[in-house]
């Protein structure tokens, strides 16, 4: 555990670096060979490469706005474990109920917590709203984030490192799996059912991310998890539908210039709201809203 802890502690930029473009590389060639949706069969309009450009424009807004604001980061978990001040300074736990405690609480404050209030409150969901644009859910999608909700995650991300008491090991191993598995979970590939049962006992899996990217209400404000599966179940926000009747993107931006163009996506928080149509009475009571 000692190991883990100094490499994280340590860990060079490169090394967090090709993280990033690994994992989107190995799930990028997995998909490729067994995808959910074959896009390029069914979508005339489909462009592999154009779409993958967007998302991966974004990916490179999402970096450059963490790298800016690193030192935020850096100041304020070594803040807290100067000062005392954190979950995990007020309790002495073993390294590996540390990290274990640690990366729970992250999850939950960091990325459960603001995926959640994207979605029900109007101001973050004109940012949010970029990412369910997405008519072709894949690997790539994965950091597709308006650089506005770049710095939201950014801010709850700083107020997690503040309850948790994290030391700098932690929010590097934190920053880590929430990347991998992220990439992960917007995978276009459908885990067979052993797999995802087995799986999904200890981390989001695709089978259950993809649900939460279903064009309509209520299913999208469904399956908010990133790193663990357990806040939905807790939180009663849970939804399993098969992959195969999942349909992308969002009701509000069905056409291809308003989800598809780069200049638009970037315009869409500050364009009129509009809300979400969402299913029909029929519809909605097939899900058990």
């Amino acid at each position: 555990m000692e190991r883990l802890v100094n490499y994280f502690e340590h860990i060079p930029s490169a090394h967090r670096s090709l993280l990033l473009v690994g994992g989107i590389t190995i799930f990028w060639l997995i998909e490729s060979a067994v995808p959910l949706f074959r896009f390029e069969q069914t979508e005339p309009g489909y462009r592999k490469w154009h779409h993958a450009g967007i998302n991966i424009f974004f990916t490179l807004t999402t970096v450059i706005v963490n790298f800016v604001l690193a030192f935020l980061l850096l100041r304020t978990s070594d803040w807290t474990v100067q000062h005392g001040v954190g979950l995990l300074q007020w309790i002495q736990l073993p390294r590996w109920a540390e990290a274990l405690m640690g990366l729970l609480v992250l999850d939950l404050v960091g990325a459960w917590l603001p995926h959640w209030a994207e979605h029900k409150i109007t101001f973050l969901w004109r940012f949010h709203l970029i990412h369910h644009t997405d008519t072709y859910v894949d690997t790539t999608t994965a950091n597709r984030h308006h650089p506005g909700e770049s710095v939201i995650r950014f801010g709850f991300t700083l107020i997690a490192v503040l309850l948790v008491g994290a030391p700098m090991w932690l929010v590097f191993l934190y920053q880590a799996l929430s990347v991998v598995l992220s990439q992960f979970n917007h995978a276009n590939i459908n885990l067979p059912r052993w797999a995802d049962k087995l799986l999904g006992l200890f981390v989001v899996t695709p089978n259950m991310h993809h649900v939460h990217h279903h064009y309509v209400l209520p299913v999208t404000n469904t399956n908010y998890g990133n790193i663990f599966p357990y806040w939905d179940r807790l939180f009663g926000t849970y939804h399993a539908m098969d992959g195969r009747d999942i349909h992308y993107g969002i009701d509000t931006h069905p056409e291809v210039h308003e989800h598809a163009q780069l200049g638009n996506l970037l315009r869409i928080p500050f364009q009129p709201y509009r809300p979400p149509v969402g299913e029909s009475a029929e519809a909605k009571k097939a899900v058990g809203a």
